[in-house]
C-alpha cells in the first residue's frame, strides 16, 4: 500500500480523496493554484504544494508542475478525482514514466475509450449493444447521406474526441443534414483540434443510464447497477439517482453483467462508468468514462462501498475486496449538483459566501468543500458542492431531498438550490416520467 498520495484535483473531489486517505492511514499532498491558497481540500490534506498562478493550464493540467510536487513531496501515487488530467493518456505515460503510480485505468484504456468511434468499435466487439450508425468516422457528406438513408432519420454527427454536447449536431430530415455535417465538423475542429465525427440513429425520448463497473486489471470486473442521470441540461447532467427508475432488478443484472464481462475482457483497472441511451427497454451504447463520475456517491450509499478506498486498493495491487454476489442495491439515493449560478440564465456567481448551513441528519450527505467566508474564484468549474440522500424507497429519498434543501443555505452568491427547490414538487419528478429532453422544456416553460 501507497505510504503518500498526491491529489492532481481541487474542490470536493480532492477533498473527498483526502478523507479516503485519511481513513486508510495513507498520508496526503493537496496541489493547488495561487487562487486555491485558502481552499478546503489544501487546509485538510497533510501537505500542500503550490503549482502555479490561476489559469489551469499554468497549474492543475501542467504535466511538470504536478510531477514535480510528486518528487518533492515523495507521493508514489496519483489521484486524479475527475475532470482536469483524469482521462489523459499521455499524462498517465509520463506519470508511469517516473516511477508514480497513477490511480485509474492504463493510458491504452484512456485513450480507447477517449475516442469516441474507438470505444464504439471496441464495445460492439465485446457484446455491449450500441446504437445504429456509421461503423466509424464520416469522412464526407455523400458518405453521410447514404448512412442516414440507411439507418433513417432523424439522425446525429458527433465529434469523436467530443464531450459536454460540444460537436454534435441533429438532422431530423434530408434538408438539414449538410448544415448539420459541416457544422458538427467545424464545430469539433475549433473544440477539439479534430474535425472527425461519427453519425448515429437519433432516439427521441431516450433516458440517459449509466452502468458502474470495477476492475481489477487481471481480468477480473463486477458491476454496481445503474444510476440515472436523464434530468440534463444543454448535455450537462443535474441530478441523477440509483436505481434508475425504469430499470427492474432482471434488466439491471443482464446489462451490468454484459458491461462487467467487457472490461474484464480487457483487463481494465479501477473505476469506469459505461453510458447509454434507454428507450423502449434498449439500451445503446453511447461512452465510457474511465475515472471516477461526479456522481459516484449515489451508488456508493445503494451499496455501501467507498468506490475511492477500492480505486487506491487496486492501483496498490490489492484484489478487490468484493465479488459480485456481495453487491446488492440497499433502498435510493438521489444526488443534485449544487452550481454558483445566477439563474436563469445559469451565469457562473463567483464571490465571497457570507454563510454557509450544510443540511445533516439521518440519509443525508453534503460533499462540498466550502466554508463560511470562502471565496469561490472565477477560473474554474461553477460546481460547488453535491447533497445526495438515501431512503429505503425512491419516495423516502425525495422527501429526504425536499427536508435537505430546506435546511441548505450558501449566501453571498447566486446557486442553483433554487431550482431544485422546483423540481422535486414536479409531477413529471416525483413519478420519475421523464427522458434527457424533459429538463430544458421544463426550463424554456419556468424559466425562459
Amino acid at each position: 500500500m501507497f505510504d503518500k498520495i498526491l491529489i492532481a484535483n481541487r474542490g470536493e473531489i480532492a477533498l473527498r480523496v483526502v478523507r479516503a486517505c485519511r481513513e486508510m492511514g495513507i498520508a496526503s499532498v493537496a496541489v493547488h493554484s495561487t487562487a486555491d491558497a485558502d481552499a478546503m481540500h489544501v487546509r485538510m490534506a497533510d501537505e500542500a504544494v503550490c503549482i502555479g498562478p490561476p489559469p489551469a493550464q499554468q497549474s492543475y493540467l501542467s504535466f511538470p508542475a504536478i510531477i514535480a510536487a510528486c518528487e518533492i513531496t515523495g507521493a508514489q501515487a496519483i489521484h486524479p478525482g475527475y475532470g482536469f488530467l483524469s482521462e489523459n493518456a499521455k499524462f498517465v505515460e509520463i506519470v508511469e514514466d517516473h516511477g508514480i503510480t497513477f490511480i485509474g485505468p492504463t493510458a491504452e484504456h484512456i485513450r480507447i475509450m477517449g475516442d469516441k468511434i474507438t470505444a464504439k468499435e471496441t464495445m460492439k466487439a465485446l457484446g455491449v449493444p450500441c446504437v445504429p450508425g456509421s461503423d466509424g468516422e464520416v469522412e464526407d457528406y455523400e458518405t453521410a447521406r447514404r448512412i442516414a438513408d440507411e439507418i433513417g432519420y432523424p439522425v446525429i454527427i458527433k465529434a469523436t474526441a467530443g464531450g459536454g454536447g460540444r460537436g454534435m449536431k441533429l438532422a431530423r430530415t434530408p434538408a438539414e443534414l449538410e448544415t448539420a455535417f459541416r457544422t458538427a465538423r467545424a464545430e469539433a475542429k475549433a473544440a477539439f483540434g479534430n474535425d472527425a465525427v461519427y453519425m448515429e440513429k437519433y432516439l427521441g425520448r431516450p433516458r440517459h443510464i449509466e452502468v458502474q463497473v470495477f476492475g481489477d486489471g487481471k481480468g477480473n470486473a463486477v458491476h454496481l447497477g445503474e444510476r440515472d442521470c436523464s434530468l440534463q441540461r444543454r448535455h450537462q447532467k443535474v441530478l441523477e439517482e440509483a436505481p434508475g427508475p425504469v430499470i427492474d432488478a432482471a434488466t439491471r443484472e443482464k446489462i451490468g453483467r454484459i458491461c462487467a464481462d467487457a472490461v474484464a475482457r480487457i483487463n481494465y483497472a479501477g473505476a469506469g462508468t459505461i453510458e447509454f441511451l434507454w428507450e423502449d427497454g434498449e439500451f445503446y451504447f453511447i461512452e465510457m468514462n474511465t475515472r471516477l463520475q461526479v456522481e459516484h456517491p449515489v451508488t456508493e450509499e445503494v451499496y455501501d462501498v467507498d468506490l475511492v478506498r477500492e480505486q487506491i486498493r487496486v492501483a496498490a495491487g490489492e484484489p478487490l475486496s468484493f465479488t459480485q454476489e456481495d453487491l446488492k442495491p440497499r433502498g435510493h439515493a438521489i444526488e443534485v449538483r449544487i452550481n454558483a449560478e445566477k439563474l436563469p440564465a445559469f451565469v457562473p456567481s463567483p464571490g465571497r459566501i457570507s454563510q454557509y448551513h450544510a443540511p445533516g441528519g439521518l440519509g443525508v450527505r453534503m460533499d462540498s468543500a466550502i466554508y463560511d467566508g470562502y471565496r469561490i474564484p472565477p477560473y474554474y468549474d461553477s460546481l460547488i458542492g453535491k447533497l445526495i440522500v438515501r431512503g429505503h424507497s425512491r419516495e423516502e429519498a425525495l422527501a429526504r431531498l425536499r427536508r435537505a434543501l430546506g435546511e441548505l443555505i450558501v449566501d453571498g452568491i447566486d446557486t442553483t438550490i433554487p431550482l431544485f427547490r422546483m423540481l422535486v414538487e414536479e409531477e413529471a419528478v416525483i413519478s420519475g416520467n421523464y427522458d434527457i429532453h424533459w429538463l430544458e422544456k421544463w426550463l424554456a416553460e419556468h424559466m425562459g
